[in-house]
């Protein structure tokens, strides 16, 4: 019997310590993915809710971005090598650490748009158009 062993590529711990995003900043995070033996990067860009744990081993943030007008939140382990490498595009200041009533917030500013648009109805008689 045979034990085939996982390989995983170290992660700098160093580096990934000393990232300096919290809550409210704008990350791309380069993922990992094997497809048919080989290894693709793929992005996952958005808002950093959260981030919890501090620095040490299990240590996560979580990522939430809108595509086609759905959002969607990932929980991203900060020291996996799955991640290739995170990069920080937008800092912002808030005032809170956790930003989950966002996820609210963005209902209801869909449904105010969807409220907003009116359908309007082409009144004129017979295409007669008047200039002046």
């Amino acid at each position: 019997m045979e034990i085939t062993k996982t390989q995983f590529t170290p992660v700098e711990q160093k580096s990934r310590k000393d990232l300096d995003f919290k809550a409210g900043d704008t990350v791309r995070v380069w993922n990992k993915i094997l497809e048919k033996g080989k290894v693709r990067l793929q992005a996952f860009e958005g808002l950093v809710l959260s981030r919890k744990h501090g620095t040490e081993s299990g240590a996560t943030f979580t990522v939430r971005k809108v595509s086609l007008g759905v959002g969607i939140e990932r929980i991203f382990p900060l020291f996996s090598p799955n991640i290739d490498k995170i990069e920080i595009l937008r800092k912002s200041k808030t005032r809170r650490n956790k930003l989950y009533y966002i996820r609210t917030k963005a209902v209801k500013e869909v449904k105010k748009r969807l409220k907003s648009i009116t359908i309007s109805k082409d009144d004129s008689e017979e295409g007669v158009k008047t200039e002046e």
